[in-house]
């Protein structure tokens, strides 16, 4: 399963993110709107990084994602921060919450899994119920131009003590296709090797909004930085 083999190594082969920053940017995005601001739904959650950030600041937190082993690091991470974060095994195409929320933000690249127009629909269809009345929703995508410049470069890859990946890229159209390999040091010194095999969509700003717009959020806005296009959007 996508994520499977990653969710072990994954925060090794992120040392660079600076989630600090990134809490700040969504918290300005779902702010930009004028609601309050307190039940936030993390989609997509990954290991929890970003998540326990903001729980640390006060926020209330739910956290979705599809992978049980992503679901298993993160819910691990927010106990030893000691952090009460609700976690629930979700498809972002048809989630649900048990009551509305203020916001909610799907970071680093959980769209651009959503390859079809359907299934961003459906997302956004998802999110505008689960949101209160003036709440918001914030997420980025890689943009076009970043995605081609990655299958521009094809191959990357990556060496650690403990574990390395070779990642190949190849674009058809508006997807990009990643086949990654990864080779993870075991006890014992050998390496186990594990394969996974992502697609992205390069959407472009003008596609999103339009489909945020038939799912019915206002006040939309994107911008572009480093690559990325962020987007936030009200919950009429």
């Amino acid at each position: 399963m996508m994520y499977s083999a990653l969710a072990g190594v994954y925060d090794r082969l992120a040392y660079d993110f600076d989630y600090a920053q990134w809490a700040d940017r969504y918290i300005s995005l779902l702010k930009r709107h004028g609601g309050d601001l307190h039940e936030i739904v993390d989609m997509g959650c990954g290991t929890g990084t970003l998540g326990i950030e903001l729980s640390k600041r006060g926020y209330k937190i739910t956290a979705m994602d599809l992978s049980g082993d992503m679901l298993s690091v993160a819910s691990d991470k927010a106990r030893k921060a000691g952090q009460r974060i609700a976690f629930s095994k979700q498809d972002m195409r048809h989630f649900a919450v048990p009551h509305l929320v203020d916001g909610i933000f799907c970071a680093c690249d959980g769209v651009n899994y959503l390859t079809k127009d359907e299934g961003a629909v459906s997302f956004f269809n998802c999110a505008r119920a689960a949101l209160k009345k003036g709440g918001a929703l914030a997420f980025d995508v890689s943009g076009p131009e970043k995605l081609q410049g990655m299958a521009r470069q094809q191959r990357f890859f990556e060496e650690t003590d403990d574990c390395a990946y070779i990642w190949v890229n190849q674009m058809e159209g508006s997807i990009l296709t990643m086949e990654i390999s990864f080779y993870i040091k075991c006890d014992d010194g050998r390496y186990e090797r594990f394969h996974e095999t992502h697609r992205q969509r390069a959407w472009s700003a003008g596609e999103l909004c339009d489909l945020l717009s038939q799912a019915g959020f206002t006040d939309i806005s994107s911008e572009t930085d480093a690559g990325r296009i962020y987007f936030s959007a009200k919950s009429e």
